[in-house]
């Protein structure tokens, strides 16, 4: 008898250092200014939520967001290239979202490139707004690039 494997989705749990590596990788492929493993596990060190997505036998995705008197601000949320709009980001997003609302920060923020337009589609699905804009905020082959400011309260309800 063969035993059929079934693939049950993605599942999101706690980084490890051990996911550094795999994370580094993904970020690597993604920007062209990469956070480096010495920042990934800052973030560990410093209490930071940080969560991976598992999918299909690896790890494709991590988020990574830092809480303090009743704030939230998304640091770094992304998804291996090749499951890019599928829904995991989200997946990863209401993650943090709930994580948040349950450690009682009453908004979150974060810093997106206006060219990023798939993230920025993501975030207002999800119930952001624009802020204001940090000039200069990015590296980029052009030099540098703003960053939108987004904000989301957290005492709504929303999906």
């Amino acid at each position: 008898m063969i035993a059929a494997v079934q693939d049950l989705g993605p599942s999101i749990r706690e980084m490890q250092y051990g996911d550094v590596p795999a994370i580094v990788a993904i970020e690597a492929d993604t920007y062209a200014f990469p956070w480096t493993a010495t920042i990934f596990r800052d973030c560990l060190l410093a209490g930071y939520t940080s969560l991976v997505l598992e999918h299909a036998g690896g790890l494709q995705g991590y988020a990574i967001m830092s809480l303090a008197a009743a704030e939230a601000h998304l640091l770094n949320l992304c998804v291996a290239g090749h499951l890019r709009c599928r829904g995991f980001g989200r997946q990863l997003l209401h993650q943090l979202l709930g994580q948040a609302r349950s450690a009682r920060a009453e908004r979150i923020y974060l810093e997106v490139r206006p060219t990023n337009q798939a993230a920025l589609e993501m975030y207002r699905q999800a119930g952001f707004v624009e802020l204001g804009i940090r000039r200069n905020y990015y590296r980029s082959l052009a030099g540098r690039e703003d960053a939108m400011v987004l904000v989301r309260r957290l005492n709504e309800i929303r999906a």
